[in-house]
């Protein structure tokens, strides 16, 4: 089997569109492959129509904020782990009932890529064990 198809597809869902090719990049290089979505409906029906190990949402977008896209998603997809990430402080606990993980946006570049493989049950190299804690 090659590199290629082995690696696992996760999907980005984001309204920001920096922000999407940043955390593109930064799962790409860790092996993922990576699909993009820059609307939550548009992410809705990629997570329904595709085959991925993760969704990682943004909380704040204009359509549905991530709680309602999570929601959708585990409807019809309850077996695919979802991480959401947002800039603000203040997510409700019964917001981050909906998602399996949390990450605050500012240390998606050390929190993100470690939650993502604990989730699709792969090591990372480098980093350590504790450094997932609860996210």
């Amino acid at each position: 089997m090659s590199n290629q198809a082995s690696r696992k597809t996760i999907l980005r869902i984001d309204d920001d569109d920096s922000t999407l090719g940043y955390h593109r990049a930064l799962l790409e290089r860790r092996g993922f492959a990576v699909l993009t979505a820059s609307s939550a409906r548009i992410g809705v029906q990629a997570a329904l129509a595709c085959v991925v190990a993760a969704v990682i949402v943004d909380y704040h977008m204009p359509e549905m904020n991530g709680d309602e896209v999570a929601t959708e998603i585990k409807r019809h997809r309850p077996q695919i782990p979802i991480v959401m990430v947002s800039n603000d402080d203040e997510i409700s606990e019964d917001v981050l009932k909906v998602v399996d993980a949390f990450v605050p946006k500012g240390e998606a570049s050390s929190r993100l890529v470690p939650v993502i493989s604990r989730m699709c049950g792969d090591d990372v190299p480098g980093f350590a064990r504790q450094q997932f804690g609860s996210a």
